[in-house]
């Protein structure tokens, strides 16, 4: 579950550039389907381009999981996904933000991001 700081963190950045935020539900967009994934992902992309908001794709950890843990061809699939959202998101004209809390992330999945924010635990604080 989103710790409570980072979707206020997502929320503060639109609000800070007065564009609308779109919160992604990363398994309402996944598909059994071959290719319906990435169809779905278009959309997305397209609709927050268009739109000139900031997207939000929340607990991004099961994606970094599925880019290193590759056991059977359903697996290799998975990973073509993910690679196709990493490159929208390296294309993507605005701001997106993936939140994830997994120290290593980044060297996870091979991309490098412009920045990295760490949040303290709200309940270490």
């Amino acid at each position: 579950m989103t710790e409570p700081g980072q979707t206020r963190a997502a929320e503060a950045l639109a609000s800070e550039l007065g564009r609308p935020l779109m919160r992604i539900d990363l398994s309402a967009v996944v598909s059994e389907y071959i290719g319906e994934t990435e169809k779905n992902l278009g959309r997305v992309f397209d609709k927050a381009e268009a739109a000139g908001a900031v997207l939000f794709f929340d607990e991004a950890d099961a994606l970094f999981g599925q880019r290193t843990e590759v056991e059977d061809s359903n697996d290799r699939y998975a990973g073509l996904e993910v690679d196709y959202l990493l490159e929208r998101i390296q294309q993507q004209p605005g701001l997106t933000v993936l939140t994830t809390n997994m120290k290593d992330a980044q060297e996870s999945v091979g991309i490098r991001f412009d920045y990295v924010i760490d949040l303290d635990d709200p309940q270490s604080s």
